[in-house]
């Protein structure tokens, strides 16, 4: 990353072992420094004025006050912070929501802790246009009519094994446990993964998940 000052990060999940998680895999990279940990959505709100930070990774499901209200809270109260969803699944209509309410993205929390810093350095580079184009494109792909092909790219356009890699990316696994699940190399896979990218005419990860949510290519095995 090109910033020469790391981001100031608020870790906001209501379980501690998952804040823990996070932490450790943040601490020791010099991009980002942690400046907070809440464990509500209320607590984050307050934490944002107290303690300034530019990234908040907001996980979605927290009780009373969920992750997405905070977040709707947050970006009107602070537009400038970013705000980075992490969940366990890829429930359509969370992440629309979350997007709607400004959230840059999202992180699944089972991805490899390298694949996860890779990820989440990608939303917050403002030199890629990550930040705002990916959620926008991703926005805009789920909007479009399920039905409607003209408008976007279909799973036709893949073959029975980009499609299953495809179903795999989109439960949160990495090229190495894909690799190892289709008994083929790593390599094979990051290669059948710049193919599905380019006939998808999609930048990434993310955004190949939102694809297989809304074309229902979730399943393990399809052919």
């Amino acid at each position: 990353m090109t910033s020469t000052q790391p981001f100031r990060v608020l870790i906001v999940d209501d379980h501690p072992l998952a804040r823990k998680a996070i932490r450790s895999m943040l601490e020791p990279d010099a991009d980002f420094e942690i400046v907070g940990e809440a464990s509500s959505g209320e607590a984050a709100i307050v934490q944002c004025g107290e303690v300034a930070p530019d990234v908040v990774l907001m996980d979605i499901h927290m009780s009373p006050m969920d992750g997405l209200e905070a977040t709707r809270r947050i970006k009107q109260a602070y537009g400038t912070i970013r705000i980075v969803m992490l969940t366990v699944s890829d429930d359509v209509a969370d992440l629309f929501t979350a997007l709607q309410f400004g959230a840059q993205g999202y992180l699944l929390k089972n991805m490899d802790p390298d694949e996860w810093l890779t990820y989440l350095r990608a939303l917050l580079d403002d030199n890629s246009d990550a930040a705002r184009g990916m959620a926008d494109k991703l926005f805009q792909r789920f909007r479009a009519p399920v039905g409607n092909s003209a408008e976007g790219p279909t799973p036709s356009m893949l073959t029975s094994r980009e499609q299953e890699i495809t179903a795999y990316v989109a439960q949160g696994d990495n090229n190495r446990q894909i690799a190892e699940k289709l008994l083929i190399s790593e390599h094979t896979v990051k290669n059948h993964m710049k193919n599905i990218l380019v006939k998808l005419g999609l930048e990434n990860r993310v955004q190949l998940t939102g694809f297989a949510i809304k074309h229902g290519l979730t399943r393990k095995g399809q052919n």
